[in-house]
């Protein structure tokens, strides 16, 4: 049987991360570890041993987040898209942090937030009342560019110039791209960085005007009990997303965490916690 390619673009998004990221040092620490606690370094090194990693010493924190996001973002770019059978459109894979690159209010459902920047650089006690909680910056954005009628109507005329119009859905009435899914990534999880997300997903629920975007984050954070800090809970997040979750579920239960591979197994069960390979399906729902 050919290997599909989600499972090939899977083995690349790793093979990419075990040449830039993923590395152990002269220490036998991973660079996704926490240094400080022993599980978190048992687990971390067995994972990073079964992913190939290079050998080097560890990246500083951004620089080894900015790789990953770019990592995530080729995935996503490489199998969403080509899920058009399930989930026909023409989609765009943003990175934020890329400079020149447009940001959320570039959307139709948030463009409203450029007005209210707008107003509140024009007038300070604007900006004392509202403060910064509309600004929302994803690492990714995945968009979906407005339709034209020829494509609405290809099997038949469906849509025409005297009804729908005020859907953004159709190129006729808007023009700018529909924001469909904000994936925040996380190279590790430290309970700050767990919060960080939250607070952004909260922002994205508050300021939308119209379709709510599905809401994600992607970790390569190790350590099960740090994943649930994100996992746990409902409403704000649609899914945490491991790098490696199969991998990492059979690592922590041979080095025998016992506590952890109940986390996992709670995270999993309780439909919070699911692998890369899962995500470009879930988009397409």
């Amino acid at each position: 049987m050919s290997t599909s390619l989600v499972s090939s673009a899977r083995w690349a998004f790793h093979q990419q991360l075990a040449k830039s990221t993923l590395t152990i040092d002269s220490e036998g620490v991973a660079s996704n570890a926490d240094k400080a606690q022993a599980a978190s370094r048992s687990i971390a090194l067995a994972l990073a041993e079964v992913l190939g990693a290079t050998r080097g010493e560890k990246l500083a924190g951004q620089t080894a987040g900015k790789n990953f996001e770019a990592s995530v973002a080729d995935f996503i770019e490489a199998t969403f898209p080509k899920l058009t059978a399930v989930r026909p459109g023409e989609w765009l894979v943003w990175r934020l942090s890329q400079a020149g690159r447009v940001g959320i209010a570039d959307t139709e459902q948030f463009r409203h937030l450029l007005e209210v920047k707008r107003l509140s650089d024009q007038y300070p006690e604007l900006r004392v009342a509202l403060g910064s909680d509309y600004l929302i910056t994803p690492d990714i954005l995945v968009v979906r560019n407005p339709e034209p009628d020829e494509s609405i109507n290809r099997l038949g005329i469906i849509a025409d110039g005297e009804s729908a119009r005020r859907t953004p859905l159709r190129m006729v009435n808007n023009s700018q791209p529909l924001a469909h899914a904000s994936v925040s990534c996380k190279w590790t999880m430290r309970s700050d960085r767990a919060q960080n997300s939250r607070s952004e997903a909260l922002n994205l629920i508050r300021n939308r005007k119209g379709r709510l975007p599905h809401i994600v984050v992607v970790t390569g954070e190790p350590t099960p009990t740090r994943i649930s800090s994100l996992a746990l809970g409902t409403g704000d997040i649609d899914c945490v997303y491991h790098f490696a979750l199969p991998e990492l579920m059979d690592v922590v239960s041979r080095v025998g965490d016992q506590s952890g591979n109940e986390m996992l197994q709670m995270m999993v069960e309780g439909r919070r916690l699911r692998d890369i390979s899962d995500l470009p399906f879930d988009l397409a729902v």
